[in-house]
Formats: structure tokens, sequence, C-alpha cells
């Protein structure tokens, strides 16, 4: 019998799996080198066309923007059985807002060590391990993308660093532990490393990849709880001109995450609990690059419907979510809810998708004279194309 071992040092597209990528959906040309070394190349692009109720925080005059949400050229493969690498290299949000011309950077470069089921390893820039969704393939949504409290404050969506994973008892429990920079540069106190660690429990069928799906189509039952912890000391002055008052950072989240196909259509649902906290920096006499959601705290729910027969030559799926957001901050100002709703047309797979989305935000101390600080409204048709 094959062991989740061998099935993953033979495949080449592991570093794809360990990205968040779905080795099922993409599949570019592969090239290969040797008797165990390949390269594989696959291309993705999402074209979104959005209008909103406003044009920027100085204009509150509706505004139509078409552009490339996101553009990547994948490289990935083997080394051989146990070693392989990732590199991607991005152009995302080109032509957004009149900005054209956007620099081409590696979003992804690292390299995996797979020893066994139980340790694995990854070093160099890659997703930070903290929040399912920011895990979840964003050519893999359930809904259009993903929400602003899933991004952590420090590194965002990547950081640089090394990360020793696993899977145990059949794959049901895995487990990560992330060395990695976090906040750098002048500002902060002392350059500590960030250290995040993540669990979840897969009940059904496993999710043993290190990255996640937004949905899986109804090829899998799932029934997943996760749980993480993040954290940096001395990242920031509480009194940045007379240095003083040096305070940790800390975060955690718990989620769940469920899809089960019937024959009456497949059904999903995930939500998560967000707290992030900065010692209340972010209200004294922080340093002027501190970020505002160092002190917050937030949900996201979210929930879909794939209709159990094709719609035409693809397959429909309808979805809607709701986000909250509080920041501890006077006034309120950045506090929001969230209500979005809309619908995936799968053409091939998420090889090719149609996605619509309709969001609302709403402000619970709205700021007249700054239209994104407003109650607003977004309408977005998405193209995704995969190679």
């Amino acid at each position: 019998m094959k062991t989740l071992s061998s099935i993953w040092l033979k495949n080449p597209l592991v570093l794809a799996i360990a990205a968040g990528v779905s080795s099922a959906a993409f599949a570019g040309p592969t090239i290969e080198f040797g008797d165990e070394s390949s390269l594989q190349i696959n291309y993705a692009l999402q074209v979104w066309a959005t209008n909103s109720s406003y044009t920027s925080n100085n204009h509150d005059g509706d505004t139509t923007d078409i552009y490339l949400r996101r553009n990547r050229i994948t490289f990935s493969g083997q080394y051989n059985d146990y070693v392989g690498f990732y590199a991607q290299l991005e152009s995302g949000n080109d032509s957004k807002a009149g900005q054209d011309d956007r620099e081409v950077y590696y979003r992804d470069a690292y390299v995996t060590l797979d020893y066994s089921d139980e340790y694995r390893f990854i070093v160099g820039r890659f997703k930070n391990t903290f929040s399912r969704e920011n895990l979840e393939a964003c050519l893999e949504p359930l809904t259009l993308d993903r929400s602003e409290i899933s991004y952590t404050p420090f590194g965002g969506s990547r950081d640089t660093g090394a990360a020793i994973w696993g899977n145990l008892a059949d794959a049901k429990f895995q487990y990560r532990i992330m060395i990695a920079d976090g906040r750098e540069g002048d500002y902060v106190p002392i350059k500590s490393p960030r250290v995040t660690t993540r669990v979840h429990w897969s009940f059904l069928d496993p999710e043993y990849d290190y990255g996640y799906r937004g949905t899986y189509l109804g090829t899998r039952k799932i029934l997943t709880i996760g749980a993480a912890y993040d954290y940096q000391a001395d990242a920031a002055y509480a009194d940045y001109e007379n240095r003083e008052e040096i305070k940790d950072y800390s975060a955690w989240t718990v989620d769940g995450f469920v899809e089960y196909p019937f024959k009456s259509g497949t059904y999903t649902f995930s939500a998560a609990y967000f707290n992030y906290d900065l010692g209340d920096a972010i209200n004294l006499l922080p340093d002027p690059e501190l970020p505002s959601n160092t002190q917050q705290d937030g949900i996201y729910v979210k929930a879909g419907y794939l209709f159990p027969n094709p719609v035409g030559p693809g397959r429909l799926q309808l979805f809607a979510r709701h986000d909250g957001t509080e920041y501890d901050l006077p006034g309120g100002s950045l506090d929001r809810r969230v209500y979005s709703g809309g619908a995936n047309y799968y053409i091939d797979g998420q090889r090719i998708k149609l996605t619509l989305e309709y969001r609302r935000n709403d402000y619970a101390n709205p700021v007249e004279s700054v239209p994104s600080l407003k109650d607003n409204y977004q309408t977005t048709f998405g193209f995704q194309f995969i190679l």
C-alpha cells in the first residue's frame, strides 16, 4: 500500500501543493531532468472589473476599474525524491486605479525537504501559517477573495524564514511551526524572530497539504477545526520619541471548515475568529509606521452551495459571506461590517471560471468627509484562467 510520503515524494507538484495550489486543478508543462529532477511551469491570470460607489478618499463619485488582480508565472518541481522547489513571479493589481506597468517580483521562492509524512521542512519566502483563509489557495477560493483580517500586521500574506510541519494520526492531525522575519526596520526596538504555530484536526477526509482550498467542489468530505498563535517579542515602542515601553506582538485565531456533498448539492461552511494585540501601542505614542491593525479583533463567516448537476456547459456555485472587524482605536472610524454574495461559474473547474460578487461595507462610525470610510459598495465581475 502506498503511504502519503511515497505519494508526495514521487509527485513533481509537491511544491505547488505546499504553496496552497492544487495539483489536481493545475497541470502545466513538465520538463524532466534525469531520473529524479523535474520542472513544471504554470501560468495564472485573474482579470477583475469592479464598479465602486467611490473613486478615492477624496472623490465620492462612482468608478469602474478593470485590472489584473493576479498575474503569475510559477516554476515548481523536484531536485530529487526528497528535495523540491517553488518560485512564483507576480505582477498583481496591474492597471488598478490607473497604475499601469507594475513591477514583477518574487511572491514566493523556497525549497522543501519532505523527509516523511511526519516531518517536512520549508525554507525561503512562503505563506505564513497563521490563518486558514490566508492558506486557502487564492486560485481556489469560495468567495471572490479573502478577508483583510486574515492577513497579519507584520509579513502580511508571506514571510521569510523556515517551517517544520507534518501529518500524524493518518493525517487527521497536522502541526506547523514557523520561524520568520516578522517586523523589521529602524522602528523595531529589538529585532526578534516571529514565531507562528498552527494545528488542525480533520474529522472526515484529511486535509494533508500545507495549503487549503476554499472549496473542494464536492470531491471531498471535510470537517476540520484549527487554531494558531503568532508572536514576536519587542515589536514596537509604545513611546517611540523617548524609546520607552517596548511591547510584544501576539495574535491568535480559531477556525472551522465544513464541506459535504449530498444528492441535493454540495454545501460549504467556514468561519474564523481573530484577535491581534500589541499592548495598545497604537493608542499611545508609537512610531509612524505602526499599522492600525495591530490592535483589533474580528470574524468571518462564509457559506456556499454547489448545484449537483451542470448548468449549461459548466457548474454553478452560490456563495455569501459576512466579515466583522473592530479596531481598538478612538472614534471607531475603521470598525465595519461587510456583507457580500455572488456566484462562481466553473466552465473547466478552477482552470476557467467566472465570478460575480456584490459587496457592501457598513461602517459603525462613518466619516462623511472620507468616501472610503462611509458606507459603500463594490460589484465585481472576475475571470480566471489557469494553465
